[in-house]
């Protein structure tokens, strides 16, 4: 009897041991409510969202730069305490860092030598970050300042509204904005993988941490009222206003979306998060308006290196207009599985509205 109970008690020891192991290297299921699954990921300190990309992720054109990023030693990547990803609020995080600089192309979100403003590689300061922090969420925007260069093409909108007896400027556009999408995709699918192998190189296994690859928001739309069409706030061509918040967003998501397929990230599609809320659309009343206008500080003009970019927050997302994505975000995070579109719900905030499972 003695000898059962010995032989008894080291098979329940083993059968725990082996239940040990399986929790450890495979995790367990999440639990309804719970943001991340398994234990959490590896290493010390608080639990954080990272954001990494270009300007509509960085802040511009919210206001309340960080010193360092507002023209200190030629920087410029207008790094805002009012982007979004200050704004996202998920059980157990507690930290969020943004690692975005305004006009990024994906070389410098990849590891390598390309820099913005002055910055190194995004995804080796994310290496400096995993040492101290629990990275649960890396969310990505970039893209448009690669082969779209979606910020020039608006200047040259800007451009043909001048010019009025000159072709509007989709014109051109319409031949080449295709390609130019095309030519982008395996430059962002290679950075947001470089994402990835600084993490595994810390040791986090896809189980530890969500990510997300998002596209971006049309900053005006066609239904402007006429007296906004000027130099007072959105100097485009009703036509051309057409094309960017149709065509020209619909092509630049699609091949966002395409990058987070190839790189196994998730996607959410800002293509109409703005919709009702562009920059003009509220007319006399533009505290309704989730973007910039056309933004001149006349001050910067006064100062040599200050001057070039005295227009840089011009129609990019405003303070209200991030606090509604982080919205959108914080219902995308929770969720954990598939992509989504951020659209606005009955309640007019932003809602991430999961894709139909083809």
């Amino acid at each position: 009897m003695r000898r059962f109970r010995w032989w008894w008690g080291a098979l329940v020891l083993a059968c725990v041991a082996v239940l040990v192991g399986f929790f450890v290297f495979f995790g367990t299921e999440s639990r309804p409510g719970q943001p991340f699954p398994r234990q959490g990921p590896p290493g010390r300190g608080p639990l954080t969202v990272v954001a990494i990309g270009d300007s509509t992720v960085s802040g511009e054109g919210a206001g309340a730069y960080s010193p360092d990023t507002d023209g200190k030693n030629g920087d410029w990547c207008h790094r805002s305490s009012a982007a979004f990803v200050q704004k996202v609020r998920l059980p157990g995080i507690t930290a969020r860092v943004n690692l975005a600089c305004s006009g990024a192309p994906a070389a410098q979100v990849a590891l390598g030598d390309a820099k913005q403003w002055g910055e190194r590689s995004q995804a080796a300061q994310l290496a400096d970050v995993v040492k101290n922090h629990r990275v649960a969420a890396v969310v990505i925007a970039v893209g448009a300042n690669d082969d779209p260069k979606f910020s020039a093409q608006v200047s040259e909108c800007f451009k043909a509204w001048f010019s009025s007896g000159g072709p509007s400027c989709n014109v051109a556009l319409k031949e080449t904005w295709k390609s130019k999408v095309d030519a982008m995709i395996p430059k962002v699918a290679n950075a947001v993988g470089d994402v990835k192998k600084v993490l595994a190189d810390a040791g986090y296994v896809p189980a530890d941490y969500q990510l997300v690859l998002q596209s971006y928001a049309t900053p005006v739309g066609p239904d402007i009222p006429p007296d906004l069409q000027s130099l007072n706030g959105c100097p485009f061509r009703t036509d051309d206003l057409q094309w960017i918040s149709t065509a020209g967003i619909s092509t630049l998501s699609a091949g966002i979306k395409q990058a987070a397929t190839q790189s196994g990230a998730r996607f959410l599609d800002l293509a109409r998060a703005g919709e009702n809320h562009e920059a003009c659309s509220g007319g006399p009343n533009p505290a309704s308006e989730w973007f910039t206008r056309l933004t001149l500080h006349l001050s910067d003009l006064t100062q040599v290196d200050r001057a070039t970019h005295a227009l840089q927050e011009s129609f990019h997302p405003n303070a209200a207009g991030h606090a509604a994505i982080a919205d959108c975000l914080t219902d995308f995070l929770t969720t954990q599985q598939g992509n989504a579109a951020c659209l606005a719900g009955p309640d007019g905030k932003l809602h991430a509205v999961p894709e139909p499972i083809s």
